[in-house]
């Protein structure tokens, strides 16, 4: 992990909803990264049966395949995109679908500590960009570097 001061003229910014199941999944097909059977949830999330309802430090459960941590529990994700309903009419291009409405709706992922059934990779929710609660958070990506960063 580079500190902060190393990543100077990066581009930081949300996942897409896309991106960010593609990587909660980390190659699997399965409700959870480590597989079907939601008896596991324990070692890899903080959720409803372990979390004593609140916010643990990151990396304090196993990883996913792709050795990303607490991707399932803990806090709610922000990811860029605006809620809809459904996937119909959805980008097929892994890019964030939005609407003209700045004030729409965000998608939320990931669950949270306070459940147990919200947890899993395709388990999605919503709310208010504005809304601030103990149990949202957001996870960054870091894009190619800029030419001023150079």
């Amino acid at each position: 992990c580079r500190k902060l001061s190393q990543l100077t003229g990066y581009l930081f910014r949300l996942p897409t909803e896309a991106e960010w199941e593609y990587a909660t999944r980390g190659g699997t097909t399965t409700q959870y990264s480590f597989g079907d059977d939601d008896q596991d949830l324990d070692r890899y999330a903080w959720n409803g049966n372990n979390s004593k309802s609140q916010t643990h430090p990151v990396a304090t459960r196993l990883p996913n395949p792709f050795g990303l941590y607490d991707v399932h529990g803990n806090v709610w994700e922000w990811v860029e995109d605006h809620y809809h309903n459904s996937y119909e009419g959805a980008p097929t291009d892994g890019s964030a679908w939005r609407s003209d409405n700045e004030e729409a709706s965000r998608v939320l992922r990931g669950g949270s500590w306070n459940l147990i059934n919200n947890c899993r990779s395709a388990y999605r929710s919503y709310d208010h960009p504005g809304l601030r609660v103990n149990n949202l958070g957001f996870r960054v990506v870091v894009g190619a570097r800029t030419q001023r960063g150079r």
